[in-house]
C-alpha cells in the first residue's frame, strides 16, 4: 500500500484533534481491539462509542503499548491498537524495543503527542523541549514509524495497520482541546466486557 507524505517530520506535521482522529479510527473497525492509555486518550475512545473490544485504562500510566503487545501476541489473527499519550510513553520507552523485538504484525501504537500531561493540569512533557517520539521509536527498531501529516494520511496509516502490515507507531500531533466525553469509571466492568469480547477468538486459537 502506498501512503502520501510517509517521510513528514515533526515539524511538518499538522496539529490535529484527537477526538476527531479518534472517531475516524473507530469507525474503520470491526473486531479490532483497541487499549486505551489513561486519561483523555480513553476518554475520547469512550465517546467514539462504547465497543466491547475496547479496553479503558484506569490508573496504569504507561502500559497501554505493552498491554497491547500482550493481546497482539495472544491473538495474531486480530488487529490491536495502542491509543497513548506522549506523557505515558515517555514513562515505558522500553516497551517499544520489545515491541520491535516481537515484531507482532496485527499491532499498531498510536501516540496523541500534545506536548503536556493534560490530565493533571498541562505540565509541559519533553516534547515540548524537542524529544521525538517517532525518533525514539525508530532507534527502538520500529521501522514503521511516522509522523501523520494530516487527517488523509492518518487514515491511510490506519488502513494499512488494519490489513496487519505492521507493528506500526504513528505519531501524531494533537491539540490540548478537552476530550469529548468521561470513561465510566467501572474497572471490574470494562475488564469483563472486554474479556467476553474477545474470548470467542481465544477459544478458536487453543490447540
Amino acid at each position: 500500500m502506498t501512503t502520501t507524505k510517509i517521510d513528514t517530520g515533526r515539524a511538518a506535521a499538522k496539529v490535529m484533534n484527537r477526538s476527531v482522529l479518534t472517531r475516524l479510527l473507530v469507525e474503520k473497525l470491526s473486531d479490532q481491539a483497541v487499549i486505551g492509555g489513561i486519561g483523555h486518550s480513553n476518554f475520547d475512545l469512550w465517546a467514539a462509542g462504547q465497543r466491547p473490544q475496547n479496553f479503558y485504562m484506569l490508573g496504569s500510566m504507561g502500559l497501554a503499548a505493552p498491554i497491547a503487545l500482550g493481546v497482539a501476541m495472544a491473538q495474531p489473527k486480530r488487529g490491536v491498537f495502542a491509543l497513548e499519550g506522549d506523557g505515558s510513553l515517555l514513562m515505558e520507552l522500553g516497551a517499544l524495543g520489545t515491541v520491535a523485538s516481537v515484531g507482532a504484525r496485527n499491532l499498531t501504537i498510536v501516540v496523541w503527542d500534545n506536548e503536556s500531561y493534560q490530565i493533571t493540569g498541562a505540565q509541559p512533557t519533553l516534547t515540548s523541549r524537542g524529544v521525538d517520539l517517532v525518533a525514539i521509536a525508530r532507534g527502538a527498531g520500529l521501522e514503521q514509524a511516522y509522523w501523520a501529516a494530516d487527517e488523509t494520511h492518518f487514515g491511510e496509516l490506519v488502513d494499512r495497520a488494519l490489513k496487519q502490515e505492521g507493528p506500526l507507531f504513528i505519531g501524531v500531533r494533537a491539540d490540548s482541546k478537552p476530550p469529548a466525553g468521561v470513561t465510566e469509571r467501572d474497572p471490574a466492568k470494562i475488564r469483563n466486557r472486554f474479556m467476553e469480547a474477545i474470548k470467542p477468538a481465544v477459544a478458536e486459537q487453543r490447540p
